[in-house]
This record gives structure tokens, sequence and C-alpha cells, in this order.
């Protein structure tokens, strides 16, 4: 089917992308694989291409466009690509409505102008050691000294945690912390007693550096409290949706990605003296994933309109979400299936997008807690 949800301006961001990822990319990415991290230099270009701030309003130098539909194009071209390694999504569409709906205007203009150029990473810290999904079970805390916060205890499992420059951390600042107690501290590079631990060792995504991160007695100013003391939670709740977006954009786009290499590589490929493609089971397999990608496209299509809008909600974002990941997943399988020994060999891309993609039904929210929050809505 055609899709009918872009413009003429959205297809011609859509080969900026693309020149983008061809010039300052995909020449680098072997290398920032094998190095585990990305190049600083990557997020400058990003930033003089004007593929960072997308959102944030002009005056802080970001574009000032607040349509969600060039971040799926981003995610389309960067997944298509096989490059989730440059965190531009996590950047841009889960932190950057932080800073410009929480921020103040000293923090906006503090932190936006290197957001938006590059020269300022960021990375939020919400999972734990012994908390995931669950917000509830945070241990670190803040503490309100009068004049500054004094923040203790360790995250895990954060993206662009070796390479940012402002963390935005999730702390408890009551004793109970919960749903009432959790806060949002900024906590910035070169802080005294805020250290990284390893670069962590994943299946995938490799050059998308994920570390450890660890807050000892480190003294933040009570300027860096982003929105409502207390009132992360709630801050949480509501910025989470796009966040789901983002992945769901990117699970169906590899999805589809993969099904187009493996048709052509069915049709390519000999078994008993004809094509893959000539054999009734291969060609089913390709029937079946095809009709699940198209059927998966329409609803993530209307869901990216709808958010755009400003009309999806948290349980329609929840379905596109664990709907579009585990089909990504299914898909990566079988494609892999279909590829026989050439799939698991690494310089095939299906073999990388096997292994790049696991993630997706877990980080965002894993697929269990999506089927809660729309059972929730359904059953309470």
């Amino acid at each position: 089917m055609q899709r009918q949800i872009f413009t003429e301006e959205h297809d011609a961001f859509r080969e900026t992308v693309r020149t983008f990822l061809t010039k300052e990319v995909l020449p680098h990415y072997e290398q920032w694989e094998k190095d585990g991290i990305v190049s600083r230099e990557a997020w400058r270009a990003a930033g003089r291409q004007g593929l960072l701030g997308l959102a944030v309003p002009e005056e802080y130098g970001g574009g000032g466009n607040t349509d969600f539909r060039y971040s799926a194009v981003l995610a389309e071209e960067f997944t298509r690509a096989g490059t989730p390694g440059l965190a531009l999504g996590l950047h841009n569409d889960i932190i950057g409505p932080y800073l410009t709906g929480l921020g103040t205007d000293e923090q906006k203009r503090r932190w936006l102008p290197g957001f938006c150029s590059g020269e300022t990473i960021t990375a939020i810290a919400m999972t734990e050691p012994g908390a995931g999904s669950d917000l509830q079970g945070i241990r670190t805390t803040a503490e309100d000294m009068g004049d500054h916060w004094l923040l203790n205890g360790s995250k895990t499992f954060i993206s662009n945690g070796i390479l940012a420059d402002l963390v935005v951390v999730v702390a408890k600042t009551t004793p109970e912390g919960g749903a009432k107690g959790l806060s949002l501290i900024v906590v910035e590079r070169g802080a005294d007693g805020f250290e990284r631990g390893r670069n962590l060792d994943k299946i995938g995504q490799k050059s998308q550096d994920t570390a450890e991160l660890f807050f000892n007695d480190v003294r933040v100013p009570k300027e860096n409290l982003l929105g409502e003391r207390d009132g992360a939670f709630i801050h949480l709740m509501t910025k989470l949706a796009q966040e789901r977006m983002g992945i769901a954009v990117a699970g169906i786009a590899a999805a589809e990605h993969l099904l187009e290499i493996t048709t052509r590589y069915v049709k390519e490929r000999e078994a008993f003296g004809r094509p893959l493609s000539r054999l009734q089971h291969v060609r089913f397999e390709i029937a079946e994933m095809a009709t699940e990608c198209a059927v998966t496209r329409t609803f993530l299509d209307r869901c990216i309109v709808d958010h755009s809008d400003g009309t999806l909600d948290a349980v329609h974002a929840s379905m596109a979400k664990w709907w579009a990941t585990e089909l990504q997943k299914r898909v990566a399988d079988r494609c892999l299936q279909l590829h026989g020994g050439y799939g698991y060999m690494t310089e095939y891309p299906v073999a990388r997008a096997f292994t790049d993609g696991r993630i997706q039904t877990i980080y965002g929210g894993t697929t269990e807690i999506m089927k809660e929050i729309i059972g929730r809505s359904l059953l309470a």
C-alpha cells in the first residue's frame, strides 16, 4: 500500500537523513562496532545537519518542529541502514521532551544549545540493578541539603552512559519513594562522586555505549531539579508514550527491511536446482510476513499521525510497542532461517538485525508490561 502520512517536506527530510548516513555514519560504523562506542564527531555532524533537537524551539538552536513524523523518518532510515548505535532517537524523542517540557528558562538556556549542536550528549538513568520496569523499586536517593542535592545510588543499562555529558537521574526525594516520592535530578559531566562503570558487553548494538553509573555523595546544584519535586512519576508516565512510539516505529521498519532483503535472497539463492522462491514453504513464509507487516504498518501509521496531532494515548502506544517489536523479533528469526547458514554469518545484514533488534521487546517497557497496561485499561 502507498503510505499517505508524509508530505514533500518529509520526503525531502528523508533524503537529508539518507545523505547523512551515507557520508557520516556508514563509512565509520564497523569501527564503532569494534570500539563499542560511536565518535563524538558523529554527534556534532548530526547537529550541523539539523538532526538534533528537531522539536526544540529555534531560539535554542533547534528545529522548532513538533511534528513527530520527522522523528519517524529518522528512526526508519537509521533502522533500514542497520545503524542503531548512534542513538539520535534517545536524545531527540526521549530526553528532549523532558528538557523542553519541564526545564526552566535558565535550564533551557544552559542545556539546549549544546543539545542541538551535538556538543552535549544526553542520557536518562532510570533502571537500577534491582529495579527495571518497576519504578517504585528505585533506591537511588537525592537528599535535600539546603543549597544542593546529595545524590547516592547506582544505575545500570544506561544508553549513552559513557558519552553522556548530561544525565537525567530518577531518584527518591522522600524516604518512601514510589509514585509520590521520585524526582528528576540532572547530573553534569565532571561532578565529583559521579563515576561511570564499564561499557557493558551486549549481544547486539555493539556501538551503542551502555554503562553502569555510580553516584557517591554527588553534590548537585538545587537548580538542576528538572520539573516538580516529587513529580517524576507523573512526568515519566506522560512522556513514555513517545519513547514507545519511537521503538515501535523502528520495529516495523526493521521487519519491513528484513522482509525486503530476504525476498531478494530467496529469489537468487538456489537449492535442489531451482531458486528457493520456487518452494511452496518459502512462498508461504514470505506471504505470511508480508501480510503481518502490511497490517502492522497500517496501525503504526495511524498511531504516528495521532501522536503528531497530540491525540495518541498511552494504551495505544503500548499496543504499538509490543506488537511491532514482537513482529520484528518473529520476522528476524524467520528471515535468518530462510538465509540458512549464511544468516548466521555476521557479514549478512540479517544476522546483525537479529541481534541488534532483540532488545526491542525489552527496553522502553517489556512486552509483558505493555500487556499489563493494556489489560488494566480494559479490565479496571
